[in-house]
């Protein structure tokens, strides 16, 4: 079976100001996949040509809130990220607008 790549774009202030300004977009990635990969993904999936990939991983952190008794503590898991430049001129269309 062959792995999926790409799990989902990265939504956030900080991501849409980096794609507004420098055509770079934020995606959530499988630990095992390599650059080449994902640009391979990216350019297929989007249809657009890919300039650069850059990769981290981000880690796992612990997470509590307070319930009506007592704290409930958690796990965030740790992903892999990749900030994907695209050619000039390239864009991807996340919420599909026209």
């Amino acid at each position: 079976m062959a792995k999926r790549i790409l799990i989902k774009p990265i939504i956030t202030e900080k991501a849409d100001m980096l794609s507004e300004k420098s055509s770079r977009y934020t995606f959530v990635v499988n630990k095992d996949a390599n650059k080449i990969e994902i640009k391979k993904a990216v350019a297929e999936t989007y249809n657009v040509e890919v300039k650069a990939v850059n990769t981290m991983i981000m880690p796992s952190k612990s997470k509590s809130r307070n319930s009506r008794r007592t704290a409930i503590r958690g796990r965030v898991s740790s992903f892999k990220k990749a900030i994907v430049t695209l050619a000039e001129g390239e864009t991807i269309n996340f919420y599909g607008e026209a």
